[in-house]
């Protein structure tokens, strides 16, 4: 028998602390935010290893702890295959991204991809792209805290996602970057603290052996388990999910933000080698995770408590360690889930104000009161939206819902950003059309797919084969781009690229 579902009592002393711990981080935050400079990017006094601390934080998800850990221990080897495609986008992040995007933009990676176009129309195909990935992103997010808070406090679902909504609400409306980063950094070193602890406990029970666990897994449920083919049985659809996952990396807002908060460039760079270290440890320990809870609990008994095997790791920690441990593990989840909703909503935050309003609407015209006014209006508006996505959405898998957002992020925001930042014939047309391509293509193949069509609306088949389309819909924005940029080109915008050439990759002015 399981205590999920009651009254934890050491959950909820956690809770309470780390909820009074971030909170007070956020009234020290709100002191010293007092400009949008220090509202997005705290100022850019974040040093590497905070950074990469919090990159980490900002990265290991709901999705990693929670939906990785639950696929591993339903369908075996083939969740893995979240964890490598999550981690191999990072060298794509450092050596391509990380510094041109420090010494060109400012708060968004649209200030980028928009430095030497037309600011109107790539800022609004940029806001499609990156509010399409936030709202898949924070519907993981908040489904995952709905679930967890529901089976540790018995409360109803719904109750739980608007508490998870209103506390990071005031994370972000008044402590902005500087808060949010803190809460990242106390939230990764909780969860690597926490998922080590879990992993060392589940050797523990195997003579801290890893192969005799993988072992006792081949022995009850069959060799199948240690080999692909079981959550992923199309090979087409492997590389696909691969794809958007490595390069989805590469484009997600909330991710591109936090090289801003850093002095210069190589502090970036750095930054970016810290938290690959940070995330290749952890997603090592979900290996161990996953395993140990299909054998020690069982997939029928995970199945049974969320259909999406979301509550493995907190079974496995009351199985290893009784209600105490359950607790702890319970609240790390929680304060995982609270960090990255709140630097998703930010990164929202950031979207809507300074790309829409300030430099769409207002024509770059708007002084500091102003924008931090419009920045915090538009967290209230995100934290709204985010709580009702995560009543509707209730029950899906949290690394399926991420994975899906790592192929916006890979067909709309990566392709212009890489060519904005080596290719010098891009034009504005070839770029906000390779966005909305991207955008849009894989919102509606997602539609036709049998994630949808099948899984949900229990249709018989379904119009596209793949579950992820990242393999069609990214290199159709690469296409778009470099065709109508080709078709339709603009020797000023070229020049221009030649002109900030320096500056984007010596940091040179």
């Amino acid at each position: 028998m399981t205590a999920l579902g009651e009254p934890n009592v050491t959950a909820i002393a956690f809770f309470a602390f780390f909820i009074a711990l971030t909170l007070g981080i956020t009234v020290w935050a709100s002191r010293k935010t007092r400009t949008a400079d220090h509202f997005y990017a705290a100022g850019r006094s974040v040093t590497a290893l905070q950074n990469g601390l919090a990159l980490a934080g900002d990265y290991m998800s709901a999705a990693s702890f929670l939906g990785i850990a639950g696929l591993v221990a339903v369908s075996g080897f083939d969740g893995l295959i979240y964890s490598t495609g999550w981690l191999v986008g990072w060298p794509i992040v450092m050596f391509l991204i990380a510094e041109p995007l420090r010494n060109l933009g400012r708060y968004t990676f649209a200030d980028v991809v928009a430095a030497r176009l037309r600011q109107t129309p790539i800022r609004i195909a940029a806001s499609v792209g990156a509010l399409a990935v936030i709202a898949f992103y924070l519907i993981a997010q908040m489904v995952g805290a709905g679930n967890l808070i529901r089976l540790l406090f018995g409360l109803p679902y719904e109750l739980a996602v608007i508490i998870v909504g209103v506390v990071m609400l005031a994370y972000v409306l008044f402590g902005g970057m500087i808060a949010t980063t803190w809460v990242q950094i106390t939230k990764a070193v909780l969860l690597l603290g926490g998922a080590t602890l879990l992993a060392l406990l589940v050797i523990a029970r195997f003579g801290f052996n890893p192969l005799v666990l993988f072992e006792q897994a081949s022995a009850q449920y069959g060799a199948g388990v240690l080999a692909p083919g079981r959550l992923v049985t199309d090979p087409i659809d492997a590389i696909s999910l691969g794809l958007a996952l490595m390069l989805g990396t590469a484009g997600l807002p909330h991710i591109l933000m936090r090289f801003y908060t850093v002095p210069d460039a190589r502090t970036a760079r750095t930054s970016v080698g810290y938290a690959t270290a940070f995330i290749g440890f952890f997603y090592l320990l979900t290996f161990i995770l996953g395993f140990g809870a299909m054998v020690l609990i069982g997939r029928d008994a995970i199945v049974k408590i969320d259909a999406g095997g979301n509550m493995a790791a907190p079974l496995l920690a009351e199985a290893l360690g009784g209600p105490r441990l359950l607790g702890f593990i319970a609240a790390v989840a929680f304060a995982t889930i609270l960090a990255v909703v709140a630097g998703l909503t930010l990164s929202g935050a950031a979207t809507l104000s300074h790309d829409l309003w300030v430099n769409v609407l207002r024509g770059a015209h708007a002084d500091e009161r102003e924008q931090l006014k419009v920045a915090r209006v538009a967290t209230i508006v995100l934290a709204i939206v985010s709580i009702v996505l995560g009543i509707t959405f209730k029950g899906q898998n949290v690394a399926y819902m991420v994975g899906l957002a790592f192929a916006i992020a890979a067909s709309a925001n990566f392709p212009a950003l890489v060519l904005s930042i080596f290719w010098k014939r891009l034009t504005t047309s070839g770029a906000q059309v390779s966005m909305l391509t991207g955008t849009v293509s894989t919102l509606l193949l997602i539609y036709f797919s049998p994630a949808i069509q099948i899984d949900i609306l229990k249709n018989a088949d379904a119009w596209f084969p793949l579950r992820n389309p990242g393999i069609v819909t990214i290199p159709l924005s690469f296409v778009v781009a470099i065709g109508v940029s080709l078709m339709r080109p603009v020797p000023a915008e070229e020049r221009r690229f030649v002109e900030l050439e320096r500056q984007l990759h010596l940091g040179l002015e």
